[in-house]
Formats: C-alpha cells, sequence, structure tokens
C-alpha cells in the first residue's frame, strides 16, 4: 500500500520530510517522496476547455505533463510570474506504473523534517469540516504550515470538480 493511498490522519500522524512551498504568503507542505523534481517555469501550452486552474501541458524532456496552477485551484487571485515561481512535478502511483503531473507554486521554500507530535489534524469548523486536501496542519516554530494530500488536489475530488470522464482520462492519458 503506498503512502498515497493511506487514510490522510495515517499519514499525518506518521510525519517525515515534506517539501515545503508558499502560495500568497501562506506555507504549504506535501511529502517529499511525492516530489519527482522541481523545475522553473516554463512555456506552457493551452488545453481548450478546461477550467482555468488547468494551465496546460508542457514538454518535459519528451513527455507530456499536465500543469496545474495551484493558486488558481485553492480560489486565489492569478498573479504575475516571478523569478521564483517554479512547477513541482508530481509522481502519482496508477496502478502498476506512474503518472507526473505538475503545479505552478509562488516558491519552493526547503524540505523539513516534521515529527508526528507536531502535526495537528485539521480544523474542525464550518466550512471546511469536508476540506480533503488538508491532511494536517504541522507546527514549525512560530509558523504554520498546511500539509497536502496532493492526491485529492489534483484528482478534483472537490466540490465542483473539474473531472469529467473526458478531462479525467484526457489529464491522466496526457500524463
Amino acid at each position: 500500500m503506498t503512502e498515497q493511498s493511506l487514510p490522510k490522519q495515517q499519514v499525518s500522524r506518521d510525519g517525515g520530510k515534506f517539501l515545503t512551498f508558499s502560495l500568497a504568503r501562506e506555507e504549504y507542505g506535501l511529502l517529499i517522496n511525492q516530489v519527482k523534481e522541481i523545475i522553473g517555469m516554463m512555456p506552457v501550452s493551452s488545453i481548450p476547455q478546461t477550467p482555468q486552474f488547468i494551465k496546460g501541458v508542457i514538454n518535459l524532456r519528451g513527455k507530456v505533463i499536465p500543469i496545474i496552477d495551484l493558486r488558481l485551484k485553492f480560489g486565489m487571485e492569478e498573479t504575475q510570474h516571478s523569478e521564483k515561481t517554479c512547477i513541482i512535478v508530481i509522481e502519482r502511483k496508477k496502478g502498476s506504473g506512474a503518472r507526473s503531473m505538475g503545479i505552478i507554486v509562488d516558491s519552493v521554500s526547503e524540505v523539513l523534517t516534521i515529527r508526528p507530535e507536531n502535526i495537528d489534524p485539521p480544523p474542525a469548523w464550518a466550512g471546511i469540516e469536508n476540506n480533503t486536501y488538508i491532511e494536517g496542519i504541522a507546527k514549525t516554530g512560530n509558523t504554520i504550515k498546511m500539509l497536502l494530500n496532493i492526491e485529492e488536489v489534483l484528482t478534483g475530488h472537490d466540490h465542483g470538480s473539474w473531472q469529467t470522464p473526458s478531462t479525467s482520462t484526457d489529464l491522466e492519458n496526457a500524463a
């Protein structure tokens, strides 16, 4: 069983190494073993009739990789890319193979080892109790980092999901 298929609380309770990054002055993290590589921004070819947060695809060393703008996926304001803007290429296990997808983030911060006792479950406040994107809240010094369930973020299992049978299959096959 892979970590991506474990219940989200079990992954968070275990702690581990997380790649941290920023979006709109907020810090996020995802398990480092889900990250294939980090690349600078490059031209993205758009795909017609897709939601705004699906920026398109890139050609990365001969492999077509779908790209999602995480700011837009999270309902944040779109901004101009800076020299710190980058693409985190995520490798997702799919059956016996693996698929890659990229997420655009404002900047990559660092790799942190976060101990299980420093990870709290997401708060159960009205309106966010069904937020499957957040696995936990990590306390690091005087700051917090929202630990993402990147599988949920990328597959679109959310309110108003962009995945229809055709877009889901098309994007999965492109990766």
